[in-house]
């Protein structure tokens, strides 16, 4: 491994939101990583800020050839550049979208537990939620069939929000998944939003697959929402991409944006975006396999250390889905007890919907030290929680 991961840091005193917390917890919960961003996208930046002006910036050509040329190599799928259009930020463009695309009242489809933050995109919008609850059989999750097609038959639901790779859960969705997907949708002329601002983040061995590559039906329904944001640690810098190959909807989308003002650069989310993509694969393929140590050391632990928490097997993010069930008392009252008791703070699953209330959700995205740290004050703070339940009977 080229580059090392195991190196401490220290993100107090920077003005982290996931750091920003007293000095005896240990934050695992908001998907950031403890990692330095790679190599080049530091010197990218270094030569930005030695020219000394950040004055408005354009998106050149060269930025979408860079994401053109990345998702080609990685992943196999063949963008125009014309398709692509810079955004400030994954969640800003869906907001955007929800707005351009539905009417208040609306219905907007999520699959559940799903990242809690599409909550907000159509409620603060005045959209109604609807969930299709994924089945869970106390191993993996799987798409509820007939629930989908009910609720996406229904002419008050006008928009998915698909996850792809899935978070909090982890699934890699097959390409029959995703073009069955894109069937329904299309046939009940609901337009997908695609989330895959987690795709380069699978384990060694695994490939996402773009839900716009499935079939000229998914590509032509669709709005997919891309960023270098997670895999190469670069939340802050703002930068991120909307993919739409339909014209007319990429119109749309277009006068979404920039009627929201998400749609202008900072004077670094072109250069960071540009250098990761063009520069970033052997540091990323060395983060995957450091991740995938990670999830094995965690798994092992819980095995052998932790009998009531079972890990839901995964093969994206670096988000564990941990399965409290058997744990005596409920998972947010554990969450909460954890970090009261421990300082471990984790992310509960009951924020993210469908049967999240059974959940925990863990980042591992941390040097191995820190997470032994987090697996020791877990297993700690699950034997004390479960012996004050009982006491409290």
């Amino acid at each position: 491994m080229a580059y090392h991961f195991d190196a401490p840091t220290n993100r107090r005193g920077t003005n982290s939101l996931k750091w920003d917390i007293p000095e005896q917890e240990l934050p695992m919960w908001v998907a950031d990583m403890d990692f330095e961003t790679a190599p080049g996208i530091r010197e990218a930046l270094r030569k930005r800020v030695e020219h000394g002006i950040f004055g408005y910036t354009v998106v050149p050509d060269a930025w979408r050839e860079a994401v053109a040329g990345w998702w080609e190599r990685r992943h196999g799928f063949r963008m125009e550049k014309e398709w692509i259009v810079f955004c400030t930020g994954v969640v800003p463009a869906i907001s955007s979208a929800v707005r351009k695309l539905t009417s208040v009242g609306e219905n907007v489809l999520v699959q559940t537990p799903v990242y809690n933050i599409f909550f907000n995109c159509i409620r603060n919008n005045g959209r109604n939620v609807i969930e299709n609850k994924l089945s869970y059989d106390g191993t993996d999750y799987r798409i509820d069939w007939e629930d989908l097609e009910k609720k996406l038959a229904n002419p008050q639901t006008t928009l998915m929000i698909l996850c792809n790779p899935q978070n909090p859960a982890g699934c890699i969705w097959s390409k029959e998944n995703l073009g069955r997907i894109g069937e329904l949708c299309a046939r009940n002329h609901v337009r997908v939003i695609s989330d895959e601002i987690h795709c380069d983040l699978t384990e060694p061995g695994y490939d996402y697959i773009p839900f716009a590559s499935v079939s000229e039906e998914c590509a032509q329904n669709s709005i997919t929402c891309i960023a270098p944001t997670k895999a190469f640690n670069l939340a802050g810098l703002q930068t991120a991409a909307v993919v739409v190959p339909n014209t007319d909807l990429r119109h749309k989308i277009n006068r979404a944006l920039n009627t929201d003002e998400v749609a202008e650069p900072n004077a670094f989310a072109i250069d960071a975006a540009i250098a990761a993509f063009t520069q970033g694969e052997e540091w990323l393929d060395d983060l995957r396999a450091y991740l995938a140590e990670n999830r094995r050391t965690v798994r092992e632990f819980l095995d052998k250390e932790i009998e009531h928490i079972a890990l839901v097997p995964s093969h994206a993010t670096y988000l564990l889905w941990l399965d409290c069930s058997r744990v005596i008392g409920g998972s947010s009252e554990l969450c909460r007890y954890l970090r009261h008791e421990t300082g471990l703070y984790l992310s509960a699953g009951s924020e993210y919907g469908g049967n999240g209330n059974q959940f925990l959700r863990m980042n591992i995205a941390c040097p191995n030290s820190r997470l032994a740290d987090g697996l020791e004050r877990l297993k700690k703070g699950v034997k004390a929680y479960e012996a004050f339940v009982v006491e409290s009977f």
